[in-house]
C-alpha cells in the first residue's frame, strides 16, 4: 500500500551522495531540490565512496566538517553521512525526504547491491525517511549529460511525492544517456540483470608484482522489456521501487513446512 503524499513545498529535504561533497552531481541535485523546497540540507561523504554499498564505519570515530550553512561533509561512507544527518545534525527536526545522487553513472539491475548512492537512500528508508536515489547514465568517454538530470529531477520528484510509496520501499531513478530534449518520458520499471566484475584484467607493475583490475560491466538482459536496463537503453527515465525486505517468501513458506 502506498504511503502518504509528500508536500514538497513544506518538506525538509536531505541531499546526499556517494561521489563526495564536491561532486558535480550533488550540486545538480541540491539545485533541483531547492526548486522544490526552501529547506534543503546537504550532508555527504568528504571523498568519493563509489561501490562501498551499505558500508558502516564502526572501527574508528567519524568527523563532521561544516562546509557552509546547511552543508556538511562526513569522513565516512554514504551510510555514515545519512546516519549522522538524521541522528545528529538534524535530530531535532528530521528530514521529510532524502535525495541521494545524482550519481555519475548508472545504478541499474544488480548494480544496486554495490551502489553507495542506493545505500544512502536505503539507510534513510531504514531510519523512517522516504528516499529517492538518482543516477545519470552516460556512455564511456561521453560527457555526462547533467542537464538531463537537472531538468527531470524536479519533474520525477513531484510525481512521486504526489503518489507516495510504502515505508519499506526506496525509489531508484536512472536518467538515460541522452540530452533532455531526446528523453522519451518516464517509465516504472523492474530491476534488471546487470553484473560488474565478469572481466578481471591481470597485469604486472614495474617491480614485477602482479595486480588486477575489476573490469567492465556486463548487461545480462539489456533487451528484456519492463526492466530498468531496457527503459534507459531506449531513452526512458527508469523509476524502480526497491523493497528492503530481501526475504523470498515462497521459499520461506516451503522451508517452514520442510523444517517443521
Amino acid at each position: 500500500m502506498a504511503g502518504a503524499p509528500i508536500d514538497l513545498a513544506k518538506a525538509r529535504i536531505l541531499v546526499t551522495n556517494d561521489d563526495g561533497i564536491d561532486a558535480p552531481g550533488i550540486k545538480v541535485l541540491e539545485k533541483a531540490a531547492r526548486k522544490l523546497s526552501p529547506d534543503v540540507w546537504v550532508v555527504a561523504p568528504e571523498t568519493e565512496q563509489s561501490a562501498v554499498a551499505h558500508g558502516l564505519t564502526i572501527r574508528r570515530p567519524l568527523r563532521i566538517r561544516r562546509v557552509a550553512e546547511k552543508r556538511f561533509a562526513v569522513d565516512g561512507t554514504p551510510t555514515d553521512a545519512v546516519l549522522m544527518a538524521i541522528g545528529h545534525i538534524l535530530k531535532d527536526d528530521k528530514p521529510t525526504l532524502c535525495f541521494s545522487g545524482v550519481n555519475r553513472g548508472a545504478n541499474l539491475g544488480d548494480d544496486v547491491t554495490y551502489s553507495g548512492t542506493v545505500a544512502a537512500a536505503m539507510e534513510a528508508t531504514l531510519l523512517g525517511v522516504p528516499a529517492i536515489a538518482f543516477s545519470q547514465v552516460f556512455r564511456d568517454r561521453d560527457v555526462v549529460p547533467w542537464a538531463t538530470a537537472a531538468k527531470f529531477v524536479p519533474i520525477v520528484a513531484r510525481r512521486l511525492a504526489r503518489q507516495g510509496w510504502p515505508e519499506s520501499v526506496l525509489i531508484n531513478v536512472n536518467f538515460p544517456a541522452r540530452e533532455p530534449g531526446k528523453v522519451r518520458g518516464i517509465k516504472a520499471a523492474a530491476q534488471g540483470r546487470h553484473k560488474i566484475g565478469d572481466e578481471l584484467i591481470e597485469n604486472q607493475d614495474p617491480r614485477g608484482q602482479r595486480y588486477y583490475w575489476i573490469g567492465a560491466m556486463r548487461q545480462s538482459e539489456p533487451d528484456r522489456e519492463g526492466t530498468d536496463l531496457h527503459a534507459t537503453n531506449a531513452g526512458w527515465i527508469a523509476v524502480t521501487p526497491l523493497h528492503l525486505d530481501l526475504t523470498h517468501h515462497p521459499t520461506l513458506t516451503r522451508l517452514a513446512a520442510a523444517l517443521a
